[in-house]
């Protein structure tokens, strides 16, 4: 395979470029790229253009996506994820089904989002995160979007973790959403789980995971 768009299903523990330099090495090719970043520590679908088809690229950035979502109530963290410093809440209350479910649909239609301190958006030449680990201050240097979130919905709660489906405009960060949530709640929250089962049309249902491609590539080889 020279040219074309792949689906992959993204394994934690996996950067996107690391997808990207695994796709490169399997077919042989240095004209290789994504379309819209996966966190480390999240799962699922990532759109790989390989050859001409990277022009593509650009086009899929932007298309809405779907994930789905776990956060845990009661504690917060430096970067709104299970990566990162985890602070106990001093007043910690089992908030109830409806409550939570309640908050959660508030966020429909959209709002306006401030990125994570620990995130690649650039200010000044320098990624957020760069200027976060080196100590220095970034809260008011975190910039504010308006996200639009078309449809949210509580798959499973029991406490202290809540599950989540979400879909919503490109750009908006997942880890920002849980722990606004959070803060809505009065109790903290962080995301410990995160899965893109859509972006725009494509599915993750027609993606194919790493190893897979390793013994297409194989079979094809050996033909």
């Amino acid at each position: 395979m020279t040219e074309g768009i792949l689906l992959i299903d993204k394994p934690a523990g996996m950067t996107s470029h690391d997808v990207v330099d695994r796709v490169r090495r399997i077919f042989n090719t240095r004209r290789v790229g994504h379309a819209g970043t996966l966190d480390p520590f999240a799962t699922g679908l990532l759109i790989i253009g390989i050859g001409p088809s990277t022009k593509k690229l650009t086009d899929l950035v932007g298309l809405d996506k779907t994930y789905e979502a776990t956060a845990r109530l009661g504690a917060t963290s430096d970067t709104y994820d299970l990566e990162g410093k985890i602070y106990s809440r001093f007043e910690i209350r089992d908030s109830s089904r409806d409550e939570v479910e309640g908050v959660l649909k508030s966020f429909k239609g959209g709002y306006e989002q401030k990125a994570p301190a620990f995130s690649a958006k650039k200010v000044k030449g320098q990624k957020l995160y760069e200027l976060a680990r080196a100590g220095q201050d970034v809260e008011h240097l975190r910039p504010t979007k308006k996200v639009d979130i078309s449809d949210i919905e509580l798959l499973d709660y029991a406490w202290p973790d809540l599950k989540f489906r979400v879909t919503c405009s490109s750009g908006t960060y997942i880890r920002s959403l849980a722990h606004d949530l959070g803060e809505k709640l009065g109790c903290g929250a962080y995301l410990t789980q995160l899965r893109r089962t859509r972006i725009g049309e494509y599915k993750i249902e027609d993606a194919k995971k790493l190893e897979d491609l390793k013994t297409t590539s194989s079979q094809r080889k050996s033909e």
